[in-house]
């Protein structure tokens, strides 16, 4: 017997599936036999959609940071979202207390450390170069390999200071001295300028806000690409989407796009006030702005699901296979204009935008605001 049986959900490739679950695994995907047992059943008719669990993976979500702040499961499954990665909210001296209360959680929390053994207690963390030690970020990592999965510098100017880019380069020896980490590189205002940034990356790195209106942007005021982020990503290097408040230009995305700069990762920077008030309000929200700017509902569902799994060195999520975590998140699509703002004060009208209806964390469906209202997981 299964512990839940999901029937006739249909992927993100238009074929209908059953999914079943057992121990919080995904224990058996395709045409099940019409008489397998679970204790759950739940049967969606083809009517709406499955996809692996999705990872927002820029996110601040450490309820005690002064500035940018949130619940993990406000920003996590209530939105359809299995798993959220907290970017930099954290350094080495906060990683015990915020590790003690993401147990409680019932979206997986993962932490980006920031380099500054604060975190983010003030905007400019790494304007003082004491707050750089190699040591305790070592020793934290070390204590928490299964939650800390990577390291993050905030790259501009009103948090470097006038240290430029010599923080970045701390930023890489900690990488190096500590198993390679992923490692995320916020760019926005210059100093240091995004030529200096991009020249020190290396394979795995991530740039996040990559679609940034702010003259320090992938894109040179041609609108072509700068030939140091060129470089970057022939070497490898990741874009992560970052949207946040001031972080995501619809003009630069779309222009991007439109030359074949693809986002890997689709992430939302989000936090209370940028959930509450606009304009990222979810995950799904900023999914749903890239169907406007050209991208297919596969594309977009990959950046948030095996991409980012992979970027983040997540095992057995991101993947719908047999023996990988039942971390599943069910949506509708809708065909009701919506409009969307990006960071920059411009709106769009999209034409279909993602409803997320629910999320399975290890087995366990947790529905959303909008599965209740659709009875779809009523058992």
């Amino acid at each position: 017997m299964y512990d839940v049986i999901i029937r006739q959900a249909t992927q993100v490739q238009g074929a209908l599936v059953d999914i079943a679950v057992r121990d919080g695994k995904l224990a058996a995907i395709g045409q099940l036999d019409p008489q397998a047992s679970a204790k759950k059943i739940v049967d969606l008719h083809g009517q709406y959609w499955v996809s692996a669990g999705w990872i927002d993976s820029h996110v601040h979500c450490y309820p005690a940071s002064p500035i940018y702040h949130d619940q993990p499961d406000l920003v996590g499954v209530a939105s359809g979202v299995t798993t959220v990665i907290d970017a930099g909210s954290i350094g080495a001296d906060r990683v015990e207390d915020f590790y003690r209360l993401t147990r409680s959680a019932k979206t997986n929390v993962f932490a980006l450390l920031n380099i500054a053994r604060t975190g983010i207690l003030t905007q400019n963390e790494l304007a003082d170069m004491a707050q750089i030690d190699k040591s305790a970020a070592k020793q934290a990592i070390a204590q928490h390999p299964d939650f800390i999965v990577g390291i993050k510098a905030r790259m501009s100017s009103s948090v470097v200071g006038s240290n430029g880019i010599k923080p970045l380069v701390l930023a890489k020896e900690i990488q190096q001295e500590n198993d390679h980490l992923p490692l995320m590189v916020h760019i926005g205002n210059n100093p240091p300028d995004l030529d200096e940034i991009a020249e020190l990356l290396t394979a795995g790195d991530m740039i996040t806000h990559c679609y940034n209106g702010k003259p320090n942007r992938i894109l040179t005021a041609a609108g072509t690409l700068r030939q140091s982020i060129r470089r970057a990503l022939d070497r490898g290097v990741l874009l992560d989407v970052g949207h946040g408040s001031a972080s995501f230009s619809f003009d630069i995305a779309e222009l991007a796009i439109k030359q074949g700069i693809y986002p890997h990762t689709i992430s939302s920077d989000i936090y209370c006030s940028n959930r509450m008030k606009g304009p990222v309000h979810s995950l799904a929200t900023v999914m749903s702005k890239f169907f406007t700017i050209g991208l297919s509902l596969e594309q977009v569902i990959a950046c948030v699901t095996e991409n980012a799994a992979t970027a983040l060195r997540l095992k057995n999520k991101g993947r719908l296979d047999v023996g990988a975590d039942a971390d599943l998140t069910f949506f509708a699509l809708s065909s009701e204009p919506l409009v969307f703002a990006d960071s920059e004060g411009k709106s769009v009208t999209g034409e279909r935008h993602l409803v997320p209806l629910a999320a399975m964390v290890a087995g366990e469906l947790i529905v959303t605001d909008e599965g209740k209202s659709a009875h779809v997981f009523d058992l």
